[in-house]
């Protein structure tokens, strides 16, 4: 058991102004925090990450520069937080919500990778600015069925969430959603976003989601047909549903095997943004448009602030930036990393480091 010490345990070294640091140091090496999410809101923003079994948020007041102790929000039998697994996170209408895939039982057998084997998506909601949280809300309807742990959570800011994750209800991996309009205190029936006609989706690629300005929610995801691992996206609402997904850039990647990595998308205005792997190569593309390279690696997140487009993503243990066409060495130690716009302009990104979290101001 985790004393309170422990637990609340938090260091931060703040630096000048706009190129602050904020490092989460891991109290112990069997007690490492992981696998980072970022949301802001005007006034606050927050992050949650994983350690063991439990999840934790902290939040800012002052655009990032400095955050409270990190809360415990949960604590579980078995947490995924690998490969783009773990907590989600969106504050909107005055509530804090996080998302997490929990068991109670470890599954077994060569290709288990630490995942439960009767894994839930669940919800929690705070209304006082991550002090205390709500109890857990399953979001999907079929027991077990979002057992591989990986999901994506979306907010508007006025109230509407929506969650989405790869699905195992049915044979094949599909992709599944649901929408809560009470800023997660309630979630809407489970909806069918994507069947592919080959089966089955990408099994282990996390899928990715924002919404526009229209009240739209865009959803990409990794596809698997003829043997082609691509990008794919669609919109929808709680109320039309998803239309006809589209294949996203030119070309096409032939894997039989699963790349674990999914991307990252935002909107700008009428545009939809999106970043992805294929290979060894990081490329963003437009719907309907020819992909961009932006450089090797893998792993990459995106995002949009005032115009202005960043990425994102790891070469090697090298973590590189991309800000409208800028290429930067933010780290030359990092995994798994997320990007968030700041309320006031400018952006935040988080990152695994090896003794725990790192977040930076990017200009």
């Amino acid at each position: 058991m985790l004393t309170r010490t422990t637990i609340l345990f938090f260091v931060f070294v703040a630096l000048a102004a706009a190129s602050a640091d904020v490092h989460f140091k891991s109290p112990t090496p069997d007690l490492r925090y992981r696998a980072p999410q970022l949301a802001s809101a005007p006034g606050m923003v927050a992050v949650a990450f994983g350690a063991a079994n439990s999840v934790y948020v902290a939040t800012s007041k002052d655009q990032g520069q400095s955050f409270s102790k990190p809360i415990k929000v949960f604590e579980t039998s078995v947490l995924p937080l690998s490969r783009h697994r773990g907590p989600r996170i969106a504050i909107t209408s005055g509530a804090i919500v996080v998302t997490a895939v929990t068991g109670k039982t470890i599954a077994t057998g060569p290709h288990a990778h630490g995942l439960p084997s009767d894994g839930d998506l669940f919800s929690w909601r705070s209304t006082d600015s991550g002090k205390t949280w709500s109890q857990p809300i399953r979001i999907n309807e079929v027991p077990s069925s979002s057992r591989e742990g990986l999901h994506t959570l979306a907010a508007d800011g006025k109230g509407n969430v929506f969650a989405a994750w790869l699905d195992l209800r049915k044979k094949g991996t599909h992709l599944y959603g649901a929408f809560s309009s009470d800023a997660g205190a309630t979630w809407s029936p489970n909806v069918e976003i994507y069947e592919s006609p080959g089966g089955t989706i990408c099994e282990c690629c996390h899928p990715s989601a924002t919404y526009g300005k229209d009240g739209a929610v865009y959803v990409m995801w990794r596809n698997s047909i003829s043997g082609d691992r691509d990008m794919y996206l669609t919109s929808g609402n709680s109320s039309r549903g998803f239309g006809k997904a589209e294949k996203l850039g030119t070309g096409s990647w032939k894997l039989n095997a699963c790349p674990m990595d999914g991307g990252g998308i935002a909107r700008d205005g009428e545009r939809t943004i999106t970043a992805w792997r294929r290979g060894t190569e990081i490329f963003m593309a437009e719907p309907g448009q020819s992909e961009t390279r932006l450089g090797e690696g893998k792993d990459v997140a995106l995002a949009v602030a005032k115009g202005q487009t960043y990425a994102v993503w790891v070469a090697g243990t090298q973590l590189e930036s991309w800000i409208s066409g800028k290429r930067e060495v933010l780290s030359t130690k990092a995994a798994f990393p997320t990007l968030m716009a700041l309320p006031g302009g400018g952006m935040l990104a988080a990152w695994d480091e090896d003794d725990g979290i790192a977040l930076r101001h990017l200009p």
